[in-house]
This record gives C-alpha cells, sequence and structure tokens, in this order.
C-alpha cells in the first residue's frame, strides 16, 4: 500500500468544506483508530455563524483500488441511508469527494468504545453501564432489523448467502498451517451439512458489537465500522452479538480489577435475546440460534488464525495476537460445543 499524502487529502477536504460552506475552514488531520480497510482522521469543522464541529474523515488506502471492504463510499452510503431513520443512531455524512483516493467526511459523534470481555483501558466504564450499553445494543440490532433492503433503499445489493460465506471462511483457514488450528475442517462439514433454511434479508453489519459503538456512558451516539456491511442473513449479525458475551477469544491473559469488574457486567447470551426479542425483534431467529454461533466461532478462528500465521513472520510479533493463537484451540472446541446444541435440538423437533 502506498503512503498517503495527507496533506493533499488536507487540501481536499478543505476545498470540498469551502464549496459546501464559503468562508469555512478545517484544522489538520489527526489518527484515528478503527477500522482496517481504510484510514480514519478526525479534524475541527469551523463555520460562520456557527460553533466549531469536531468532523471525522474516512479515506480509502491510497495503491489499491477502491472496492469491497476498501470502498468508503460505499460505507458513506449505508451510513447516510440509516441516519435518515430516527430509530438508528449513526453520525450524519456531511460531504463525500471521488478523487484519488475517494473520502467521506461525517461528524464526529461523542462517546468511547469498549468490548466489556476483550478490551484493556485506563477506565473501563462502570458494571451498571455496561449492562445498560449491552442491552441498548440488543434492541437496535432489532431496530436495525426492522427495516427491509427495500425500504432502507440497498436492494440493488448482491445477496450474500450462508454457504458463501462459509466458503470464504474456509478458504481463509486453507491458507493457515494446521499446527496453527486443527479441528476446524470437522467444524465445517457440520456446518455444511446442515445449513439453516433461508429466511428474508436484512442489512448485515458483518461485525456487531459493543465495540464497534460509541456510548456517552449509556447512551449509544453511533454505530460505527461499516467496512464490510452485506445484505444478508441476519442472524448472523445477532449471534455476533451474543457470541461476545462470552467469548471463547482472548488478546490479554491477564485484564485490571476494573476491566474484569466490567466484563462480569456483560449480559449473558440469553439475556440479550431477550433485550432483542423486547426491542422488536423476531424471537423465531432464536430457533437455529445455536447453528449460528457455531459459523461465529468458526468465522473467528479462521479469521485469527489469519493474524497468527501473519504474526509469526513478524521481527517483532505482537504480544496480543501470541495470546489469541494460544486460545485457538478454545474458540474451534466453543464451536463444536454450539454445533452439538443444535444437532440435538434438530433431532427432538
Amino acid at each position: 500500500m502506498s503512503e498517503l499524502d495527507e496533506t493533499a487529502v488536507l487540501a481536499r477536504v478543505r476545498a470540498a468544506a469551502q464549496t459546501r460552506w464559503p468562508g469555512s475552514a478545517i484544522t489538520g488531520l489527526t489518527p484515528l483508530p478503527g477500522g482496517v480497510s481504510s484510514l480514519t482522521y478526525r479534524s475541527t469543522l469551523t463555520r460562520p455563524g456557527a460553533p466549531d464541529s469536531g468532523i471525522v474523515v474516512k479515506v480509502a488506502p491510497p495503491g489499491l483500488a477502491p472496492v469491497r471492504n476498501r470502498d468508503v463510499l460505499r460505507q458513506s452510503r449505508v451510513i447516510a441511508l440509516l441516519d435518515a431513520r430516527p430509530e438508528m443512531r449513526m453520525p450524519s455524512i456531511l460531504f463525500e469527494d471521488n478523487g484519488s483516493p475517494p473520502l467521506f467526511v461525517m461528524t464526529l459523534m461523542p462517546g468511547d468504545s469498549y468490548e466489556p470481555l476483550l478490551d484493556v483501558t485506563a477506565e473501563p466504564p462502570i458494571p451498571e453501564v455496561v449492562a445498560r450499553r449491552a442491552h441498548t445494543a440488543a434492541r437496535m440490532l432489532a431496530s436495525m432489523h426492522s427495516f427491509t433492503p427495500e425500504e432502507l433503499g440497498v436492494d440493488d445489493e448482491p445477496v450474500v448467502t450462508l454457504a458463501e460465506e462459509l466458503d470464504r471462511w474456509a478458504r481463509l483457514f486453507d491458507t493457515v498451517d494446521d499446527d496453527i488450528c486443527s479441528g476446524h475442517r470437522e467444524l465445517y462439514e457440520r456446518l455444511a451439512q446442515s445449513l439453516p433454511a433461508t429466511i428474508p434479508e436484512r442489512l448485515v453489519h458483518g461485525d456487531y458489537r459493543l465495540a464497534n459503538m460509541l456510548f456517552d456512558g449509556s447512551k449509544l451516539t453511533a454505530v460505527i465500522d461499516w467496512e464490510i456491511w452485506s445484505v444478508g442473513d441476519p442472524r448472523t449479525d445477532l449471534a455476533w452479538l451474543l457470541m461476545h458475551s462470552d467469548p471463547a477469544h482472548r488478546f490479554h491473559e491477564q485484564r485490571s480489577v476494573a476491566d474484569e469488574t466490567a466484563g462480569a457486567a456483560m449480559p449473558s447470551a440469553d439475556d440479550l435475546a431477550a433485550a432483542y426479542v423486547g426491542g422488536g425483534g423476531d424471537a423465531a431467529l432464536l430457533d437455529s440460534i445455536d447453528w449460528f454461533l457455531a459459523y461465529c466461532l468458526y468465522k473467528t478462528a479462521s479469521t485469527v488464525s489469519a493474524l497468527v500465521k501473519r504474526n509469526r513472520r513478524r521481527p517483532d510479533p505482537d504480544p496480543t495476537l501470541v495470546v489469541a493463537g494460544r486460545h485457538l484451540a478454545d474458540i474451534v472446541a466453543r464451536g463444536t460445543q454450539a454445533m452439538t446444541r443444535f444437532e440435538n435440538r434438530s433431532v427432538t423437533r
């Protein structure tokens, strides 16, 4: 990937802001974490007659075709569509620039992101806030699932099927040596042989969890990181959220007492499922949720395995990925357990 010319990007952002708000000004760009397929910066927008406001600039990586997860204008599109829905909590798109590389600018929303059972931070939220955030996330997902692709305006997107997704992660696993993660082929076979019946498609975030949301205290201000959104089976997002109520993967063997206390307040999968249904979600989506939990664990093992493989080749390995590698067997074992529950329930029906 080529180096981004931040000076040129800033000039483009300033020109676009001047076109929309003559007399406006943009401060410099400060890099932000978050997202893996685009570059993210914060800045400040000054407009005549208006208070200064924070903005976020998302730029496609230079030197690579802006397609799939690197297509930042595709991200901008879905954010704008969801922002138009009062039920959703989203940033507002201010303007786009289809130059090279493409970019868009949106409002900077207040809040922080934190995954209660995985992250390490100096000041994690208190337990009561963690529980409220998780319940809010479940209800927000129910709101998102209430819109059909036609109602949202994304019905022109190709539908991503479960079989296609499953094979995608299997192909990624094929690039990884067995000594990194074993047992995944058996889990794949069991998943592939019992694909659940299709249901009406919905918008799928692709990584729906608390770490991809901004909260101001316990108030949800924005769902973020839409790099891999698609139209597909809504149960994948629901299971992904439920999986993070008790994740098998780890990046830190030890966390602070405050982090552990915050994590202990994360509601159970059953509790989050009840919040989802209480928020208007379809209870029927839970009928085969164990298959989707097994699928999410398989996907997690696949992606973590690929990261561990790359990390082994680095002269200075990332210690968090060294820890993650030690827990790969736990992820596959947890997926196998979920698959067994699904198969047993299928037999008794």
